[in-house]
């Protein structure tokens, strides 16, 4: 059973239906015994940095999350503010340290050309080489970006400057772009994810 952590962080019915969609048993929630029961994680969310790992704390959520991600590495999807949770820190609105499952800061995105957040459909790209012939467009909306302090995989978007668009890292997948907003390509790469750690 897959399980979208309920930690009162945005709206998380959309994933739910997307995951749904693609012909998969999900359950919604923030119960510790189901959560170390679940074959693979999810944790999505919109909002602040700070307020996302205060509900975290809040809810008792930390240790068992390590233990099933980091500890028994299973498969793990952080979507939006939930990639950027698994950093070491974050800075919106202040300081605050976060899972610190991969090496790497949350600071604002600093763009004068562009306007914030970073809202709509941009095309992604890895090794600095965009692929025209395959569905890689996807909805972001973010004013903060990760910073990477490890080589992990990555792909990129351009919002006059390469920002890290995903990461994966053994069990672990990130997108800062919503994939369960992201239409077709959104679900295939959902799709993808859950049969590859099936």
């Amino acid at each position: 059973m897959i399980v979208i952590i309920d930690y009162g962080m945005g709206n998380i019915a959309s994933v739910e239906k997307s995951i749904k969609n693609i012909g998969r048993d999900v359950i919604i929630s923030n119960d510790i015994n189901i959560i170390s029961n679940a074959s693979s994680i999810i944790l999505p969310g919109v909002g602040s940095f700070k307020q996302g790992m205060e509900n975290l704390i809040q809810r008792n959520l930390i240790n068992v999350l390590t233990e099933e991600v980091i500890k028994k590495k299973k498969p793990f999807l952080g979507i939006c503010l939930g990639m950027q949770l698994i950093m070491d820190k974050g800075y919106e609105p202040v300081e605050t340290d976060g899972l610190g499952w991969i090496k790497g800061e949350v600071i604002p995105i600093e763009n004068q050309k562009l306007p914030l957040p970073h809202l709509g459909w941009n095309n992604i790209y890895s090794n600095g080489v965009k692929e025209d012939n395959i569905d890689n467009n996807f909805f972001f909306i973010h004013s903060y970006h990760v910073t990477l302090n490890e080589s992990v995989e990555t792909t990129f978007v351009d919002y006059e400057f390469p920002i890290v668009a995903s990461l994966k890292k053994d069990n672990i997948f990130a997108t800062q772009f919503h994939p369960e907003k992201s239409q077709n390509a959104g679900l295939d790469l959902l799709n993808n994810f859950f049969t590859s750690h099936a």
